[in-house]
C-alpha cells in the first residue's frame, strides 16, 4: 500500500465493488480519442466476476507477472482510478512496463501525477525494479504531459509495437530508472 497526501494505493479486495463500479458508472462523457468516458456498462460486471477478477490479479502479483492497483482518494474513499505495472523481463534487466487510468471526473486534478509518482518510487524500491517504460500512443498529449511531468525521460518511437484496430501502430517509449549506487 501507497500513501501519498491525498491518495491511498493499493491492490484492490473483493470489498471495492461498489466503489469500483461507482468510478466507472460516474464517468463524464469522453472528450477525447483516449477518454473511454462513461460507456453505461459498469452494471455489466457482477460482484462474481469482480471477484474472480481481483483474485487473478493478486495471483499474477504473486507469480512476479503483473501488479494492478487500484487509486482512492483519502478523504472519502473515492475510487478515482488504477495503475499497473506488468514485469516485462527480470534477470539482469529489471524491466517494466507501467500503465495508468484516471476517470475522467477527476481529470485535472493532479491525481494522475502523484499516483505515478508514489506508484513508481514503490515499484523501484519494494519491487526493485530498475527501468521502468511508458508506451504512450503517439497522438496522446495529456499522456505525454503526465509522464513528462512525473519524471519520465522520452527515449524514443517504437514502430508497429502495439497491435490495435486491426493494425500495428507505433508507440512513444517513456523511461525511468532506479537510481543505485551500481550507476
Amino acid at each position: 500500500m501507497i500513501e501519498t497526501e491525498r491518495l491511498i494505493i493499493r491492490p484492490y479486495e473483493v470489498t471495492d465493488y461498489k466503489e469500483w463500479t461507482r468510478g466507472y458508472s460516474e464517468r463524464l462523457p469522453s472528450t477525447y480519442k483516449y477518454d473511454e468516458g462513461n460507456d453505461g456498462d459498469a452494471h455489466l460486471f457482477t460482484k462474481k466476476w469482480f471477484a474472480e477478477w481481483v483474485e487473478d490479479f493478486q495471483k499474477a502479483a504473486e507469480q512476479d507477472e503483473t501488479y494492478l492497483f487500484g487509486i482512492f482518494r483519502k478523504e472519502d474513499g473515492a475510487y478515482i482510478g488504477e495503475i499497473e505495472l506488468v514485469t516485462i523481463l527480470r534477470l539482469d534487466y529489471e524491466w517494466g512496463m507501467m500503465g495508468y487510468n484516471i476517470h475522467n471526473q477527476f481529470h485535472r486534478q493532479g491525481y494522475g501525477k502523484e499516483s505515478v509518482e508514489a506508484a513508481t518510487n514503490m515499484f523501484f524500491e519494494d519491487l526493485r525494479f530498475h527501468r521502468i517504460e511508458l508506451q504512450i500512443h503517439v497522438d496522446n498529449e495529456p499522456s505525454k504531459k503526465l509522464a513528462e511531468s512525473a519524471g519520465f525521460d522520452f527515449e524514443c518511437i517504437r514502430k508497429k509495437h502495439y497491435y490495435e484496430g486491426g493494425k500495428w501502430t507505433d508507440q512513444l517509449i517513456y523511461v525511468k530508472y532506479r537510481q543505485s549506487l551500481m550507476g
